[in-house]
């Protein structure tokens, strides 16, 4: 899944990055508000982590402006700033949840995957469907109890289609979610890497639904 990271401190963002991508995230990075405030209007992100003290806009006003203009994504505030008040003041302003600095990542990492469940509606860091089982702490899967070895992208599409599972996923949002924005993408590349699943996981339990995408059927 495609997070935008707010972050000006080159240090903790490079961190934050590996952490993220280490994870199964695709990551793009803003240093600024101004850019954050356009890519978070105009990119289509599963979160977002927000610094406040941010050049040009701040964070409270990035988040307002996306909030206004109706961007929903779930926002994770990433801050320096210990003070309850402003703690306060980011959740009233749209904010899903709050860390301060210095942080673990570990704990980093299970507040975003938790944002991202609970805006897909999945309640539990393992995902079960049918066959198949997805735990997307320790980024395994996993088809009648036999483990299945998946690359990187190939878990990033089992992921992202288990978390929305029932709903078609077209070619376009897998694409802005499994590709970081400044990646060369070929149109065929989401079919391949279907394909390459399938050979994997079975091929039925990935669903085509021509002219409109991809799903998993839910087992209810």
């Amino acid at each position: 899944m495609r997070i935008l990271l707010v972050e000006d401190d080159e240090r903790v963002a490079a961190g934050v990055t590996a952490a993220l991508t280490a994870a199964g995230f695709v990551v793009d990075h803003a240093r600024d508000g101004d850019t954050a405030w356009f890519q978070g209007e105009t990119e289509n992100y599963a979160a977002a982590i927000l610094d406040l003290g941010l050049p040009g806009l701040d964070g409270l006003s990035v988040l307002r402006k996306w909030r206004t203009a109706g961007v929903r994504l779930p926002v994770l505030i990433l801050t320096a700033r210990g003070d309850w008040s402003e703690r306060v003041e980011g959740i009233d302003a749209g904010a899903d949840d709050y860390l301060p600095k210095p942080f673990r990542v570990e704990e980093l990492l299970a507040r975003l995957r938790a944002l991202v469940r609970r805006a897909a509606g999945q309640a539990t860091a393992v995902l079960v469907n049918g066959q198949l089982t997805l735990d997307t702490r320790r980024m395994t899967v996993s088809v009648d109890g036999a483990p299945v070895h998946l690359a990187p992208q190939e878990y990033r599409l089992v992921n992202y289609l288990m978390q929305h599972a029932g709903r078609v996923i077209s070619q376009l949002e897998l694409t802005e979610q499994l590709y970081a924005q400044d990646f060369e993408r070929d149109s065929n590349a989401v079919e391949v890497l279907v394909g390459r699943v399938r050979r994997k996981l079975g091929s039925n339990l990935i669903q085509t639904r021509r002219g409109f995408g991809y799903l998993i059927e839910t087992d209810n």
